[in-house]
């Protein structure tokens, strides 16, 4: 029987769940992607009300869009990726960011799970209004480029930045 998955919102109800995909996340010792993941989850209930608060437009920093994060979860509530979707671009976001990051528990990859995972999201941003999505990876993350391709991602220009890293730039149209 396949996997079912499904995105909810951050929720205090599956802080366990979270914690553990967190430290799992920490021991690896690889960048936490998408950025929200970085947040230190020690106070739980002030990180969703981040999260949320983020989603809703309130509270932002400077300069900062409004965003939502879903978290990607099995049947067993176990959570296997996060999503972060931008509702707008920046100048920054337009080169670098994209509309949407995403990132699949270290221990979970190679599996299929980061396609499914944009492709629902690609269903959370139509909720949302947007209709062109711009998502982005580094040249070398093959993985992230054929999961990009497999949601009918369509290449743009590529960005340099300024170390001389590559940014692969994909449009997708809902």
């Amino acid at each position: 029987m396949e996997n079912r998955f499904f995105l909810t919102k951050p929720t205090v109800n599956l802080k366990e769940e979270y914690l553990s995909f967190y430290q799992e996340w920490v021991d690896s010792g690889e960048t936490m992607i998408p950025w929200v993941i970085e947040k230190d989850p020690t106070n739980f209930e002030e990180m969703v009300q981040f999260l949320t608060d983020n989603h809703n437009g309130t509270n932002l920093p400077e300069g900062w869009v409004p965003d939502s994060t879903y978290w990607l979860i099995n049947e067993n509530r176990q959570i296997i990726g996060v999503v972060n979707i931008r509702h707008q671009l920046t100048e920054f976001l337009l080169y670098q960011g994209g509309h949407i990051g995403y990132g699949i528990r270290p221990l979970q990859r190679r599996k299929g799970y980061a396609t499914k995972l944009l492709s629902l999201s690609l269903e959370k941003a139509q909720d949302l209004g947007l209709t062109k999505l711009l998502i982005v990876c580094d040249e070398n993350n093959t993985g992230s480029v054929k999961t990009i391709i497999n949601n009918n991602g369509v290449i743009d220009k590529d960005f340099i930045e300024e170390d001389g890293n590559i940014v692969k730039r994909y449009w997708i149209e809902l």
